[in-house]
């Protein structure tokens, strides 16, 4: 199978630098990624038996005659003001057929047997076809490794202008959706300035680590997070149902050497799996497994159960949303039978592979003011073990508010 991130996600211009005398809205150099199918005038369609058949802009279509009744953005059917469905679904013949149709360059128009007429604008159809969406990707993303990262030279939010300017938070969100990763710099370096920075992006997540949370090496949790131990990249809270969408690191102070933070981009390795060994990537994005935290430390016990496959993909594009990698977390596997056991090793083993490429990895040096923001959906990030006293805070995002976010300032996410 064709590997969708390569052909219509994969974006490889750096990002031009806004100007710095205000808020100006950044663009891409280079192909730009099309949400919508392309405009086109030429168009023809035909009844068949179970479906209406639309060919436009060189997309052949295919909607069902329900579909097409129920989709009706006429002022009785739908509620152009509250933007919901007005019609009741279920008091749709499931037979129905248009008695009437009529085409012109730009639209289609639909008579049912009650009279009613439905009018849609073929592009809309086009981008709201099967097989529009089959082309298309839900967000654009930049596949990333630490070479194409680092020559793109995304630039830092600065803090001043970030909670004051919606423009320099939309190029922020923008820089986020692409590559997975995002920085805010001078930020006051205290739990406080913290707080109120990942405020401006999203609400607080609060887990069973808080709301916001700030620790040293001090083992207070039952997690190697809390020690100063190497870390190999992984995402995290991979035993939620629902993983945090987005991890907020700022590192307060340090009195020591080493800790670096390691980022990977997980897309940029699934896509690889993909393009290498299509059924490896199939079976990583079906076999669902487990993700456990058991934790007896002081006054905390918890025992926290994920279940999902590794890569979660929109199944009518393929499309990566989310990776769920954690060798620390991973339970037991009882939800695999043993003649796929041994397959399931050798994708991971393979996908493992190409996130332990060193030229996959981009090593960042934390410091106080100096606000990381990562998609713990995409992208998998670590440490090197450190000494000294390392003191580091952050928090989790929802991430639907993310999204809500980078939508209401007009981002495709």
């Amino acid at each position: 199978m064709m590997s969708l991130t390569r052909t219509l996600v994969s974006l490889r211009g750096p990002l031009q630098s806004a100007s710095r005398a205000g808020c100006k809205q950044i663009q891409l150099k280079g192909q730009r990624w099309q949400h919508t199918v392309p405009q086109a005038t030429a168009s023809n369609y035909q009844l068949l038996d179970d479906c209406f058949e639309l060919s436009y802009g060189g997309v052949v279509m295919h909607f069902d005659y329900v579909w097409l009744r129920d989709h009706c953005r006429s002022a009785s059917c739908y509620n152009n003001k509250t933007n919901q469905r007005n019609l009741d679904t279920a008091s749709i013949e499931l037979q129905i057929k248009p008695v009437k149709t009529r085409i012109d360059e730009e639209k289609l128009y639909l008579t049912w047997p009650d009279g009613h007429v439905t009018r849609y604008n073929l592009a809309w159809l086009a981008e709201n076809s099967y097989e529009g969406q089959k082309q298309s990707a839900v967000q654009p993303r930049i596949l990333w490794n630490s070479e194409i990262y680092t020559n793109a030279k995304v630039p830092s939010a600065s803090w001043e202008k970030f909670m004051s300017c919606d423009e320099e938070l939309k190029r922020f969100l923008k820089n986020f959706l692409l590559y997975g990763i995002a920085f805010v710099e001078d930020v006051p370096a205290t739990l406080d300035g913290t707080e109120i920075v990942t405020q401006r992006v999203s609400l607080i997540r609060e887990t069973m680590y808080g709301r916001m949370w700030n620790f040293t090496s001090d083992f207070s949790r039952g997690d190697t997070a809390y020690t100063k131990l190497a870390l190999d990249r992984h995402t995290d809270t991979s035993y939620f149902q629902e993983p945090c969408g987005i991890q907020v690191f700022h590192c307060l102070r340090h009195e020591g050497t080493g800790g670096r933070t390691l980022l990977v981009d997980g897309f940029n390795a699934a896509d690889k799996v993909l393009q290498q060994s299509p059924e490896n990537f199939e079976l990583l994005s079906r076999v669902p497994i487990k993700h456990e935290y058991i934790e007896n430390q002081g006054h905390h016990r918890n025992h926290m159960i994920g279940i999902g496959p590794v890569l979660n993909v929109y199944p009518w594009n393929n499309e990566v949303y989310m990776i769920r990698y954690n060798n620390y977390d991973r339970a037991t596997m009882n939800t695999v039978p043993h003649n796929v056991v041994q397959r399931w090793y050798v994708a991971h083993r393979q996908l493992t592979t190409e996130l332990r490429k060193p030229e996959n990895e981009l090593w960042v040096k934390l410091k106080p003011g100096k606000v990381l923001f990562i998609d713990n959906w995409r992208v998998l990030h670590g440490r090197e073990s450190f000494t000294g006293l390392r003191q580091l805070c952050g928090c989790y995002l929802t991430r639907d508010d993310v999204l809500n976010t980078a939508r209401s300032l007009g981002l495709q996410a």
